[in-house]
């Protein structure tokens, strides 16, 4: 029986982790190591749950709004403030087109509030509608049109006409 639930879960983690970590790294603003612990603490928290969450409809839906609750419960605490230089040596090489137009997004998202970036994240990036993503933070649906039409007045703001720039072709 133990077997069995590790095999489940671990056939879950292996088919998630490349949709969470994508939407953890647009949660966190492009900060891939960040996502990286967002992620683990996820699917720790997946696997502690996994009897009762295997049981429900939807596991891959769950496990987003596991990882939006722990990126909200990581920008509650103080080291939340601690930033990772701008330069990394590990870097590659600059590509052009769709690597200039993405990296573009992730600074005008990572200009967001949390709740406001995790709303952009949830309602366009997951596709979720505005009742899953209230349930997911917590908040009315009122609250998430609000807070998605800021939001994106905020990216178009800073954004303005950089990005029909970089999408031209």
């Amino acid at each position: 029986m133990r077997q069995s639930k590790e095999s489940a879960f671990r056939e879950f983690a292996e088919a998630r982790m490349g949709h969470l970590f994508r939407s953890a790294c647009l949660l966190t603003g492009g900060d891939t190591h960040l996502a990286e612990d967002l992620v683990q603490e996820t699917l720790g928290k997946m696997y502690a749950a996994w009897g009762r969450v295997s049981r429900v409809g939807n596991p891959a839906a769950y496990a987003q709004t596991v990882l939006v609750r722990c990126y909200l419960g990581h920008r509650r605490r103080r080291s939340a403030g601690e930033r990772p230089s701008g330069e990394l040596p590990d870097r590659a090489g600059q590509s052009a087109g769709d690597a200039t137009l993405r990296m573009t997004l992730i600074e005008a998202l990572r200009g967001l509030p949390p709740k406001d970036r995790a709303v952009i994240v949830l309602r366009y990036w997951e596709d979720r509608s505005v009742t899953e993503t209230a349930d997911a933070l917590h908040v009315s649906s009122a609250a998430v049109r609000t807070r998605s039409t800021r939001a994106l007045a905020r990216l178009r703001e800073q954004l303005q006409d950089s990005v029909g720039e970089l999408a031209a072709p």
